[in-house]
């Protein structure tokens, strides 16, 4: 006879619904690596020194993908990286293309190769390079692309996004050569039906002139058909600026859900959701092999205490305490009662800009973007939906299921105009922030102690301290001084340097500019709020046991006690902190001393 399974209860509503409601902090994304080429012309233009400039146009690249690399290594460490020169005079690739040098394959970055990348932009940079790879003209774009097309199918990896950063400031290489052009071109076109991305990162040209995208580039690169060649940024003319523009690019857009956002019936449109801000953490730690170094493998399972048994999944029970017993469920149960509806977002109808109150905030928001591989058709309903938002300024209220087992939410689409910087680069996407609005039982009345109030030309000099020292806050600006001095701590172990590089703390106040801006208003205001002598932020000196018996003690009462000669009944240390306080000197250690002294100060014979 079988023996009876050995059953081991967990609570049904337990652990597992709290990591569903984290997920959206810390998405898992598929198996599949994304991979990157930077693709950089070496022609002789792009090694020219503009004057009032830092560097060449060659120079700014390699330190732009000598930063990109080491983000990546950071956030995504998974992901492959490639460097390939062309332009120049010396070659390196499979099919053998003249003026095409594969400076680093597709592989995951590590220390070696921002070793290699610090050796061209060194002093002595240019000149090796000159050397070891040269500079080209009779070089075909089409073999270019052909090589990159080349990398990606050959990568013994299983890639997921592909694509291409090109660094130019040649707005023309096929001039007058009409057949390089369309060969070219009809390269291009293959690339973008095998899914691989090639983006432009155009520079000033030498000279001043205007790069024209136009003549050649605009049928090279992937401009989406909803979009018009002249919204592209105007040509990068400082490092920090190709170097926001190569970290815009570098960083693939994961979208946290792909969900249908319904109208009312039968009528619906296709949205991605993406997340804008997450918590950044320290990577996680790895368990190693005290012999060997080698990461190792963990492995749990769930044993009955009483026998000793190990139990598969189908002898684990969840339950729940209803009437004083333990009723068990089975996991298709359990998940069967997750279940609201579908995930997606149900139109419920439409409140003012105004009914958000910063108060509603209990969590970070999302954002919302048409997704085309919902639903066809969505960006133009999702364009007219935010359009009509904006111009009656209201905001939609919705029901959202992000997930299947998820709980439902009710969210405000808050909706954001598309706006461009002096550069005509994009700075704010158009679309939805998905803010979360919380339930009845999630706001609470909170009860104040009172406390004195500020007069009214105390909070008046207040407001101009806060005043003097407003600035445009951007967040980008502010980094987190103990993740950037870890990351630069295994930095510096990585490449074996003798120290990190040094870490500015944003976040400290700048007490120069404090002082500069707002230094005499501060004051004013210490004047008005604080007694004399306070200094804010100080230490209380801790008071002796003289001075406290002293303060018990009152001036009458010394007064009182020497008329009567009965001064001796009262300490040396708290007859001393009298005279200290009163200023009376006097001279010796001994107790009569101080005594006369005190009687002479009174006028008492």
């Amino acid at each position: 006879m079988a023996a009876a399974p050995q059953w081991s209860y967990e609570r049904a509503w337990g652990e597992e619904e709290e990591e569903g409601e984290q997920e959206d902090a810390q998405p898992r994304w598929s198996s599949l690596r994304d991979s990157l080429i930077f693709l950089i012309d070496c022609s002789a233009s792009m090694f020219q020194e503009e004057e009032g400039e830092e560097g060449s146009a060659f120079h700014k690249c390699v330190k732009c993908v000598h930063s990109a690399m080491r983000n990546k290594i950071i956030s995504n460490d998974r992901d492959l990286v490639g460097v390939v020169f062309f332009a120049t005079n010396k070659h390196k690739n499979q099919s053998d293309f003249k003026h095409v040098y594969i400076f680093q394959d597709l592989e995951v970055p590590g220390a070696q190769m921002i070793l290699e990348l610090e050796e061209i932009f060194e002093e002595d940079g240019v000149e090796r390079f000159e050397e070891e790879f040269g500079h080209g003209t009779d070089f075909s774009m089409s073999e270019v692309l052909w090589n990159c097309s080349n990398m990606f199918s050959t990568c013994t990896q299983k890639l997921g996004h592909k694509r291409l950063l090109l660094f130019t400031n040649n707005d023309d290489p096929h001039a007058g050569n009409i057949n390089l052009q369309r060969q070219a071109k009809t390269k291009a076109k293959d690339l973008e039906g095998l899914g691989i991305n090639t983006e432009l990162l155009h520079m000033n040209k030498p000279g001043g002139e205007p790069f024209d995208i136009t003549k050649f580039y605009q049928d090279i690169i992937v401009i989406p058909e909803d979009e018009d060649v002249t919204c592209l940024p105007d040509p990068a003319a400082k490092f920090e600026e190709l170097l926001e523009r190569v970290r815009y690019k570098e960083h693939k857009k994961r979208t946290l859900a792909r969900v249908p956002l319904s109208l009312g019936e039968g009528l619906e449109f296709g949205v991605g959701i993406y997340t804008q801000v997450r918590e950044t953490y320290k990577g996680k730690k790895v368990k190693l092999d005290a012999r060997t170094n080698q990461e190792v493998r963990t492995i749990t399972k769930t044993v009955d205490s009483e026998t000793g048994k190990f139990l598969m999944p189908s002898d684990v029970k969840k339950v729940q305490s209803w009437g004083g017993r333990d009723i068990a469920f089975e996991n298709d149960e359990i998940v069967e009662m997750k279940v609201f509806d579908k995930p997606g977002l149900v139109l419920m109808g439409f409140k003012p800009r105004t009914s958000l109150k910063p108060y509603f905030h209990i969590r970070p928001a999302q954002f919302l973007f048409p997704d085309e591989s919902v639903i066809s058709g969505s960006t133009r309903l999702f364009s007219a939906l935010l359009q009509r938002c904006l111009a009656r300024d209201v905001v939609p209220i919705c029901r959202y299921i992000p997930r299947k087992n998820s709980p439902p939410k009710f969210v405000a689409l808050l909706p954001q105009k598309e706006e461009f910087d002096d550069n005509n680069m994009q700075s704010t996407p158009a679309g939805f922030h998905v803010i979360f609005l919380p339930f009845a039982d999630d706001l609470r009345k909170l009860n104040f102690e009172d406390t004195p109030r500020a007069k009214q030309d105390q909070v008046d000099k207040a407001k101009e301290i806060i005043n003097k020292l407003k600035f445009k806050y951007d967040p980008m600006s502010f980094e987190n001084p103990v993740i950037q001095q870890h990351y630069r701590n295994l930095e510096a172990l990585a490449l074996d340097r003798d120290a990190p590089e040094e870490v500015y703390d944003f976040t400290q106040p700048d007490k120069e500019r404090i002082d500069r801006r707002a230094g005499q208003l501060v004051g004013e205001f210490k004047d008005m709020v604080f007694p004399d002598g306070y200094t804010p932020g100080a230490k209380p000196k801790r008071k002796t046991a003289a001075a406290t018996a002293a303060e018990q003690v009152t001036e009458a009462d010394i007064k009182r006690m020497a008329q009567a000669g009965t001064l001796g009944k009262l300490t040396v240390p708290v007859l001393k902190e009298f005279c200290k306080q009163t200023g009376v000197k006097f001279t010796g250690n001994k107790k009569q001393d101080v005594i006369d002294a005190i009687s002479e100060h009174f006028q008492i014979e």
